[in-house]
């Protein structure tokens, strides 16, 4: 599993206050500590950025360049400063990647050009005029719109994350439904269209609003089933020891365990361990097995 460090964020405090004042040393320090946690790109998060966003984003681009040679997800609605990142931005080891190209004919028809322009990646954001899909369905509906966009403006497979859209599992447990089942349909909805795409999404959002103890069990049980269904990136908390296992396959046996609870396979939960039962039980309440509760691990 690819991971994305999300922490470069202006939401979080001490950063924010840094892009404010143009102070590198706490942008530099948390983009090489991200680095050396072991990310393989860093989103570098300006928000909506409204108001001097372009120049924002070129200095971002250029203090967190100095300092890692990652390549950097560019994240933000301003699609002027967007530019304004991939015009001094070096590719020392990657593309940079626009996060994110919504499903809206204007946001396609402005950013799209700008993948091939620079030669960048994109993340195709399964977000649609209506807002969020209501289903599989939709989803691959909104996905083969800008797919097939990206193919005409020459964007290569390879360039291409598709996000389906991860939602929080206390506010939408069904929208997590829909979420895995599109993306066990996505491999084929790519190999027509545009082979050798691949996915990412925000996966911290699955657990967004639940209480802060229960949040590393849902990021790793999520994590480990959008694997299995073909998920190749997530953009996650580049500082979770336990998650970074989980992505390069250190926790084979609940990986094995999640796996059986998709299969729809019966478990002795009395033979499992502790910890075994907790993996177990979160995926029932993903898949929406059990309604979501904050107790459920002591069910």
């Amino acid at each position: 599993m690819i991971l994305v460090g999300e922490n470069l964020n202006i939401m979080v405090k001490t950063i924010g206050q840094a892009m404010k004042e143009r102070d590198p040393k706490p942008i530099q320090e948390l983009a090489v500590a991200e680095a050396e946690a072991g990310v393989d790109y860093i989103d570098v998060n300006l928000g909506p950025a409204r108001k001097g966003g372009e120049e924002l984003m070129e200095w971002m681009v250029k203090t967190v360049q100095e300092v890692v040679d990652l390549p950097l997800y560019l994240d933000t609605t301003n699609v002027s400063a967007v530019e304004a990142g991939l015009k001094v931005y070096k590719n020392k080891q990657g593309k940079a990647v626009i996060n994110s190209i919504m499903c809206r004919p204007e946001r396609m028809e402005t950013q799209i050009p700008l993948v091939s322009k620079y030669d960048a990646g994109m993340v195709a954001l399964l977000w649609g005029p209506e807002g969020m899909p209501r289903d599989a369905a939709e989803r691959g509906l909104l996905a083969a719109d800008i797919l097939m966009r990206a193919a005409e403006a020459g964007v290569a497979g390879e360039d291409i994350w598709v996000d389906p859209i991860v939602t929080p599992v206390n506010v939408q447990q069904n929208q997590l439904i829909e979420c895995n089942q599109f993306m066990s349909e996505l491999g084929m909805i790519a190999e027509v269209l545009v082979p050798g795409c691949r996915s990412t999404c925000g996966l911290s959002n699955v657990s967004n609003g639940a209480p802060e103890h229960l949040r590393p069990i849902l990021n790793q049980t999520y994590m480990i089933m959008l694997e299995k269904n073909g998920m190749k990136s997530c953009i996650v908390d580049a500082f979770d020891k336990d998650l970074h296992d989980v992505a390069r396959g250190k926790r084979a046996e609940m990986a094995a365990l999640v796996h059986q609870v998709m299969d729809g396979d019966e478990l002795d939960m009395e033979s499992l361990s502790k910890e075994a039962r907790d993996y177990v039980k979160t995926a029932k309440v993903i898949l929406g097995h059990s309604l979501y509760s904050d107790s459920w691990l002591e069910l």
